[in-house]
């Protein structure tokens, strides 16, 4: 039930408002005793030539309070106070009712949103830096699904570009096999980096590295071939990964796959008179929005990423008729992006505005600075292998009896690495730190697991200790009647707005962030009320179910953002 939307909807009878303006105007009170909605008259004084304190009390006068405690003023606000019992109740049994289903909706149904994520360079390590795309990309997905949109998650691997003409230089001349068919990622990385250490004392390598790269665009058979065993290999590790992390993709279509379909969309920007000459490159002039020139060709003829994605756009709109196509790349590629849908608006497709890039910080270590070129980099293997280790060295030291402890220290590691991923606001840098990272206390992901297995643990205490009794005595939700109980099922009614924020905002931290407010509500409850010693039945039950509601809601939102639970910690 939408009390807001209630609240709403008992204001437009008696004002001269739109009602998704009272909506946008009904506030939260800032303290608990001011009720859960308040409604401020200011912008009714003008039109109705009063002032706000007296239009609060005359509204209060008027307003129907069904299903409601009570309605006050508190000066030129009117606070509405819900009827604990009813709400609980109803929060309650909708909860269980729904189950797995609970906080979805069917708003986005018949609506495709393309969701580009992850997409890492073919022949370089998936390092700690593509897990933030990853992560991201993989919860807007769920996150999207759940409210019934149409996702298509594309991988866009970056497959193509003059970095393979400097690898096939690279292979050519330094490549040791066995090393490559034991750990092609790292082969790859370590001729790689050569290259760029060779080329900094011979810069005619990159002059080689270009002539490779232009016979692979002219599709030269040896060349093919090399790249195709780079991007065959890469593959088999990348998918290694992302079935440790449980990410799934509907397509790998990565920047190869537009080769053959951007001449059509060059044709198609010169025959708006876009397409001009500048120091020998083919470039549309963007300077009417403070934007430089989007370079379509360059000086010797080579496509770049820009040629690609807008071949991209192109092809997701034709394919899927998008209702929103959305790019979760680094903040760093914000001026690209801008090129880039610009000049698609200016080729007459309004869809351009329906395209967004979705950006995030970097990832770092204290004092260390990450760089593919100077082989500099943290594997993603390693770090999720180590996040595993230290979690089961946690759990061997404060509970060693605990039955499959290796299955609950790999979901409680990785599930810890990607809650920190998550946990802030996307566009915020990421400084890792172990000790706070896996910590079962504070704002982290072992802590909401954690959370979620002392609920279960209650339930099944209760359960063996209470299997006979009590089994006709009907469950009394108005015995849910404390401040602790109270504000936990108030978190619990608000999982589907918390969702929505997400979605407005493409931003997964919003259902990061309402889990942890849920696990702090339920452990408050927990540190306040025992059921297991409680005589009276009838409150038991209520509790019971209580518990089995934070318990569905938790879960639920740990889906969301790609955490599994675990039942025993």
């Amino acid at each position: 039930m939408d009390y807001k939307k209630i609240v709403a909807q008992r204001i437009k009878q008696l004002v001269d408002l739109e009602i998704e303006t009272i909506e946008n105007l009904i506030e939260i009170p800032p303290r608990p005793e001011m009720g859960e909605f308040a409604f401020p008259c200011f912008q009714l004084a003008k039109t109705m030539k009063k002032a706000p304190n007296m239009i609060a009390k005359d509204l209060k006068e008027k307003i129907e309070n069904q299903g409601f405690e009570k309605i006050e003023c508190f000066g030129p606000y009117l606070n509405f106070f819900l009827d604990k019992g009813v709400f609980i109740k109803n929060t309650i049994e909708k909860i269980l009712e729904e189950g797995e289903n609970y906080g979805s909706s069917k708003m986005g149904e018949g609506k495709n949103i393309v969701v580009e994520y992850s997409s890492p360079n073919i022949a370089k390590p998936f390092h700690v830096g593509h897990l933030f795309t990853t992560v991201i990309g993989n919860s807007l997905y769920k996150i999207l699904s759940f409210e019934g949109y149409n996702c298509i998650g594309i991988n866009h691997l970056g497959d193509w570009g003059t970095q393979f003409g400097k690898l096939i230089y690279a292979y050519k001349n330094w490549v040791d096999e066995e090393a490559l068919s034991k750990d092609p990622i790292k082969e790859l990385l370590r001729i790689y980096v050569k290259f760029h250490d060779e080329a900094e004392i011979d810069p005619e390598l990159n002059n080689q590295a270009k002539m490779y790269f232009k016979r692979l665009e002219d599709g030269s058979s040896e060349e093919v071939a090399l790249w195709t065993k780079f991007r065959d290999l890469s593959l088999v590790e990348f998918k290694k990964l992302y079935e440790i992390l449980n990410v799934k993709f509907d397509s790998y279509a990565g920047e190869s796959f537009y080769c053959d379909k951007m001449d059509e969309v060059i044709k198609d920007i010169d025959s708006k008179g876009l397409l001009v000459e500048s120091n020998g490159a083919k470039v549309v002039m963007l300077e009417d929005y403070n934007i430089p020139p989007c370079i379509i060709k360059k000086s010797d003829g080579a496509t770049i990423y820009a040629t690609r994605d807008l071949a991209a756009a192109t092809y997701r709109k034709k394919t899927y008729d998008f209702y929103k196509n959305i790019y979760v790349v680094g903040k760093d590629q914000a001026l690209h992006f801008k090129q880039v849908f610009t000049t698609l608006k200016l080729m007459g497709n309004d869809w351009a505005d329906d395209c967004q890039h979705v950006a995030f910080g970097t990832v770092r270590f204290a004092d260390k600075k990450l760089s593919t070129r100077k082989g500099d980099v943290i594997f993603l293997n390693d770090l999720l292998n180590q996040a595993v280790a230290k979690t089961l060295e946690i759990i061997n030291e404060k509970n060693p009896q605990l039955e499959n402890k290796e299955d609950v220290a790999k979901k409680v590691g990785i599930g810890a690495i990607v809650f920190t991923y998550l946990k802030n606001h996307r566009e915020r840098d990421i400084v890792f730190n172990w000790e706070e990272m896996l910590s079962f206390e504070g704002e982290t992901g072992p802590y909401v697991q954690y959370t979620y297995a002392r609920a279960k643990s209650i339930l099944r205490k209760v359960q063996q200790t209470n299997s006979n009794s009590g089994t006709n005595v009907e469950l009394d939700y108005n015995k849910l009647n404390s401040k602790e109980e109270f504000e936990l099922v108030k978190q619990l009614e608000g999982f589907q707005n918390s969702i929505m924020y997400a979605i407005d905002n493409l931003e997964p931290s919003m259902v990061t962030r309402y889990v942890i407010d849920v696990a702090k509500a339920f452990n408050k409850f927990y540190t306040q009320h025992n059921i297991s010693n409680l005589e009276d039945e009838s409150n038991k039950k209520a509790k019971i179910k209580m518990v089995e509601a934070t318990c569905q809601v938790i879960k639920n939102a740990l889906n969301l953002i790609g955490i599994e639970v675990v039942e025993r910690m």
